[in-house]
């Protein structure tokens, strides 16, 4: 598939645009609050497979199914539990995805022939205006908008430089502000089990439908929960606060290049190498979570071989932003 610049007929801010290219079957970028994502109507077989396609994302990886409100749960899913309906009440709009039983409308493509589906209602004001046009019935079923494993796109520029021409349509919709996914939660057994941390912290979730459970052998499979995900080229040690300048020393011995992501408050109390490249991180872990992947790419584009980044407290968005990290060095040389 070709990459580069996306050509300027294919990218704007043209929602009506967006929203035809989608009833005829194609495939968008859009802005969500989390990331943004690139999507096709979730009822239409073959448009969720270009989606696929696209992102070189197995086929056995299912979506995220974006819909205009939680009014449009029935349809969408089945079997619905008072706590997905409380959760969904108290959280959409929201970076909150809920997984349920499979209702009739998805395609089979868009879940990869399972049984349940997940289902997100975007609060950013662009996917809004994007479902309304759509006329609240069609849900979008999107992944993030890069190619499948590598930092997900939180600008439009970051999309058309993943994906360039693949996309019919770059629906430009300014940086994304929360930064990292939306959390998945699976009420489809009787249960909450957390899939994902992300966007929602996990304790106001808690607060909802009691305490989350760690997922089991039997869980669905939800997106971004691989390993190895959320990579950039670099090779990537994520280590508590305390080791990141030991360990940027022992790696810059190597050799190799190497940069350090970490909290303002913190690179100003550690002594790193001069030929260690340094990128600060909002101290709040909203901060954090927002600006983690343009960060990554930054980085990426300086030519470091390798980013150590410290490890936030797993409280709040930081266990977000602790996963995401934990997967990007997942399943690489040690």
């Amino acid at each position: 598939m070709a990459t580069g610049p996306t050509s300027p007929s294919r990218r704007g801010d043209d929602v009506a645009r967006a929203a035809a290219t989608i009833r005829a079957g194609g495939v968008v970028a859009f802005p969500t609050e989390t990331v943004y994502g690139l999507g096709a109507d979730a009822a239409v077989g073959h448009a969720v497979a270009r989606v696929f396609d696209i992102k070189g994302r197995p086929r056995a990886h299912p979506l995220i199914v974006h819909l205009a409100a939680g009014a449009e749960l029935d349809g969408w899913a089945r079997d619905i539990p008072d706590a997905a309906r409380r959760l969904a009440a108290a959280a959409w709009p929201g970076p909150l995805t809920i997984v349920l039983a499979r209702g009739p409308r998805v395609a089979d493509a868009a879940v990869g022939g399972a049984d349940t589906v997940a289902l997100r209602v975007p609060a950013h004001v662009v996917a809004q205006a994007l479902l309304a046009m759509l006329g609240g019935k069609v849900g979008i079923a999107a992944p993030s908008a890069n190619r499948f494993g590598a930092v997900s796109p939180t600008t439009a520029d970051h999309v058309a430089a993943d994906l360039g021409d693949d996309v019919d349509y770059l629906l430009d919709g300014g940086a994304c502000e929360v930064g990292v996914e939306s959390t998945i939660v699976d009420l489809s057994r009787g249960r909450p089990v957390l899939l994902r941390p992300g966007g929602m912290p996990r304790e106001a979730i808690e607060a909802i439908v009691g305490a989350l459970d760690a997922p089991d052998a039997a869980a669905p499979a939800a997106p971004g929960t691989l390993a190895s995900h959320y990579a950039p080229r670099a090779e990537v040690w994520a280590v508590e606060p305390d080791d990141v300048a030991d360990r940027a020393r022992e790696l810059a011995a190597t050799g190799a290049r190497v940069a350090v992501l970490a909290p303002r408050a913190l690179l100003a109390t550690r002594h790193m190498l001069p030929a260690v490249v340094t990128l600060a991180l909002p101290d709040d872990d909203a901060g954090m979570a927002r600006e983690l992947y343009a960060a990554l790419r930054d980085l990426d584009g300086r030519g470091v071989d390798v980013i150590v980044a410290a490890l936030p407290p797993a409280a709040g968005l930081g266990e977000a932003v602790g996963d995401r990290l934990r997967r990007a060095g997942g399943s690489r040389p040690r």
